[in-house]
């Protein structure tokens, strides 16, 4: 019940400020200071076996930073991107967290791909009291003030994705590999408990994880391929991150494993990872996302065409973090303007109830729990490297940070408003602080 009062509030609070999108909202025009900048973080691997992934996001950073400057700046000042590079070293992102922040004196930071790198830098933010913006999906059990959440929470992406296959491909049969880290295990716990609430029995989950950067899969692959031979059909839901994913796909061409006999649903593997694979053993495998390049939009096309004129290379593609940066950018620069400064706590106040539009047609909002209404859209990956748009929802979904199928999530809840201002409270104990143990 809690779970579906929160949703049914999350939907009247985000229709009741999904309006307020709509009304351009006009930039203080006011002269620019040379010498006076507002500074922007940028925290993201430009090497190390994440760069594949995260290069572009701080391309489209820079991209966006550039087109608000040309638009008189933010509260009368140009902004200034601080650019860094940690490396896909997760250590390594705390401290050039701390940097950012307490050397650069950056307003708020962009930054991290994986769950690993995020929760590196989480104690970071929360002591210095900045704002980061997190823009891929992730695992959940999680709302932090000083983190706002633009990718997708599970039942945004990961559960709609077995639905999907459920529904549609008649899928009996659920192979969850992943990289072996957070994001990965908590999500393929989220989700064995989600099949097995729908009578999937254990021996029709077979789960396996794999290191960061693994390239032998020979071995994993035809274990698969045997799993997949009990006369049920049979999906693979892939959280394998990074690099690792070529020689994954590789491998399943390899064994002649097709999209028709046992498909992969990625939640990692956008247009970025795909420009840079042999898509051959690809074709009919799907991705579950909340954007893709395909979307037909007039909002989608401009900011396509925009991309391509900034990175002088029509063949650069978008992809899903990308508009989740686009978003969370955009958000900030409304919440600045509401709070009239980019002091970290009234900016944290000013983001809850800021709409903007998303990429796809629709309004994304802000909610309380830091979290953004997104739609959820299952492509099937063609020869061109693009997907073709198979499903998508109406409209958005609210995301839930605890998820309702977890003992000791189920009832917590996260509201940053005051008087609540709590990430996980406790709607049996009535209290903030988690579960009880």
């Amino acid at each position: 019940m809690a779970s579906l009062r929160k949703l049914l509030a999350g939907a009247t609070f985000a229709a009741g400020v999904a309006a307020a999108a709509l009304a351009p909202v006009v930039a203080p025009r006011t002269a620019l200071a040379a010498d006076d900048t507002i500074k922007v973080g940028i925290l993201h691997s430009l090497s190390g076996t994440m760069a594949i992934s995260e290069t572009t996001l701080k391309d489209v950073m820079l991209m966006l930073i550039e087109d608000q400057n040309k638009k008189g700046g933010l509260l009368g000042k140009k902004l200034e991107a601080v650019v860094v590079d940690p490396a896909s070293d997760w250590p390594l992102f705390a401290e050039k967290a701390r940097e950012l922040i307490s050397v650069d004196k950056v307003a708020a930071v962009f930054g991290c791909w994986t769950s690993v790198s995020r929760k590196s830098v989480l104690p970071v933010f929360e002591e210095l009291n900045s704002i980061l913006f997190y823009p891929v999906q992730y695992e959940g059990e999680e709302s932090s003030r000083n983190v706002f959440y633009t990718g997708a929470a599970p039942n945004q992406q990961a559960i709609p994705a077995v639905d999907y296959l459920a529904k549609e491909e008649g899928v009996k049969r659920w192979v969850l590999a992943g990289t072996d880290y957070v994001y990965p295990r908590t999500t393929n716990k989220i989700l064995e408990a989600y099949l097995k609430s729908k009578g999937v029995k254990d021996e029709d989950i077979l789960i396996n994880y794999t290191p960061f950067g693994h390239s032998d899969w020979q071995g994993i692959v035809s274990q698969i391929k045997k799993f997949g031979t009990a006369g049920k059909k049979t999906a693979v839901i892939s959280t394998i991150n990074g690099d690792a994913n070529v020689p994954f796909y590789k491998e399943l061409g390899n064994q002649g494993i097709k999209a028709t006999d046992i498909p992969v649903i990625a939640f990692s593997v956008g247009e970025e990872e795909l420009a840079g694979m042999d898509t051959k053993p690809l074709l009919g495998h799907l991705a579950a996302w909340n954007y893709f390049e395909s979307v037909k939009s007039p909002a989608n096309k401009a900011f396509i065409d925009r991309w391509h004129a900034y990175t002088k290379n029509a063949k650069r593609t978008t992809n899903d973090p990308m508009e989740a940066h686009v978003i969370g950018f955009n958000m900030w620069i409304k919440a600045v303007e509401k709070a009239g400064t980019t002091d970290p706590s009234k900016v944290i106040d000013a983001m809850i109830g800021v709409a903007v539009p998303n990429l796809s047609g629709g309004i994304a909002t802000m909610m309380p729990n830091h979290h953004i209404t997104k739609p959820v859209l299952i492509g099937e990956i063609e020869n061109n490297g693009q997907f073709n748009i198979v499903s998508q929802t109406p409209g958005t979904i609210v995301a839930q940070e605890w998820s309702p199928y977890l003992e000791g999530s189920r009832d917590l809840i996260a509201d940053w408003r005051a008087p609540m201002s709590c990430g996980n409270y406790n709607v049996k104990l009535g209290k903030c602080g988690g579960a009880s143990k």
